[in-house]
Order: structure tokens, then C-alpha cells, then sequence
């Protein structure tokens, strides 16, 4: 599976920094809110986890090397690009799929909201979607998002599944959780895919 860096360029870090300073939503970074789970099981450096439904703002890329537009057309979206005019709290982490055939990038919207109260984008680019409850596998890892980090912990969560026999429901995906001024260091970054539980596996956490 080939992948590209897809982490922003020196550009497309100042084009966001430049939007949330416009915003003056500086310390968002302190409580941003992200989507409610609850962690099943962990399987070594994997988590297992429930999720509640949600609802995403996604936009299709022409391949994961496309994530600056993306995210300008959801961050656009969510900073008034919209038929009500209004600024929507940003979430995290941003999402982009990866090695399907069809590339997206969403954002979460905030918990408060559902379909009925959200406003129309006004890039027709931009979709709303109902995202239901699911379980999903996850692992965590620092620093930038690199290529190379990309393929190596995609694979790690691949082969932690396979041995337990767990079915894969899903795209893998990339999410960050960082504004884009955070040190590596401190930088969270999970790749996460749907899966299947089957009674027996739900029951197995060693």
C-alpha cells in the first residue's frame, strides 16, 4: 500500500494557525472536544473501543496527498461556510482514511449538535453524514505523522488483529488529534479501524 506524507506543509501549517488565530480560539487546544468511546479491552499496545454515534463533515480527497485542500474546505465549513453563516466549535481529531479507494478527511462535529440543528455547507464539497455507534481497534504513537510511521503502526494493528482473529469492518484510518503548532513530543496520532467482535473474542482480553 503506498502512502504519502500526510502531514501539512510548511503552508498548510501557517493557513491553519492563521485560521485559528482569526478565530481567537488560542487555548482550544485545552478543551477541544473529542468523540465518546469506551475502551473494551487492550490487546498489548491495542485498544478496543465502543463508540457512540456521531456525525462527521466529510470531504473526498483525490488521494492522500490532497489533505491541505481538505482541510481548508472543512475547516471553511466550520468557520461560517455555511447557510446559517455560523463558526462551529472545532473537535478532534481530524480523520483521513487511508489505502482506499476513495480518500476522505472528516471532522466531528461537537456532541451538541444533530442533524437538524447543523447548517448546510456551502461548499458542495463538504457532506454531512450519520456516523453510527461501532467497536474499533486502535493504536497510539507520537511525533509527526510520517509515512513511514503510517505503514509501520497500520501494519502492527493489522497483525495484533489477525492473531486474534478479529475481522476488520473497515477503512484503516489516521487521526490527529494536535493543532499544528504542538512539538512532536507531545503530538497524539492513532490509526483506527472498524472491526467486527464476535462473541468469543468479546470475551477474550488476555
Amino acid at each position: 500500500m503506498k502512502i504519502s506524507s500526510t502531514t501539512f506543509n510548511v503552508s498548510g501549517l501557517l493557513r491553519a494557525i492563521a485560521i485559528v488565530a482569526l478565530t481567537g480560539a488560542t487555548s482550544m487546544a485545552n478543551s477541544i472536544e473529542e468523540p465518546a468511546y469506551q475502551m473494551l479491552y487492550k490487546l498489548g499496545d491495542v485498544e478496543l473501543r465502543e463508540y457512540e454515534p456521531a456525525i462527521q463533515a466529510i470531504t473526498v480527497l483525490p488521494d492522500n496527498s490532497g489533505t491541505n485542500a481538505g482541510f481548508r474546505r472543512l475547516a471553511g465549513f466550520i468557520f461560517g461556510g455555511n447557510s446559517s453563516g455560523e463558526s462551529i466549535a472545532m473537535t478532534a481529531p481530524v480523520q483521513e482514511t487511508l489505502g482506499s479507494t476513495k480518500t476522505t478527511m472528516a471532522f466531528t462535529m461537537p456532541s451538541a449538535y444533530n442533524m437538524e440543528q447543523l447548517p448546510e455547507p456551502s461548499d458542495q464539497s463538504v457532506t454531512l453524514v450519520k456516523v453510527p455507534g461501532r467497536t474499533a481497534a486502535v493504536i497510539s504513537f507520537s511525533g509527526w505523522a510520517t509515512a513511514g510511521k503510517i505503514r509501520k503502526y497500520t501494519q502492527q494493528l493489522r497483525d495484533a488483529l489477525e492473531q486474534q482473529s478479529i475481522a476488520i469492518a473497515g477503512d484503516m484510518t489516521l487521526n490527529q488529534y494536535n493543532p499544528p503548532w504542538t512539538p512532536p513530543f507531545q503530538r497524539r496520532n492513532e490509526i483506527m479501524v472498524d472491526i467486527a467482535l464476535s462473541p468469543l473474542s468479546q470475551g477474550d482480553s488476555n
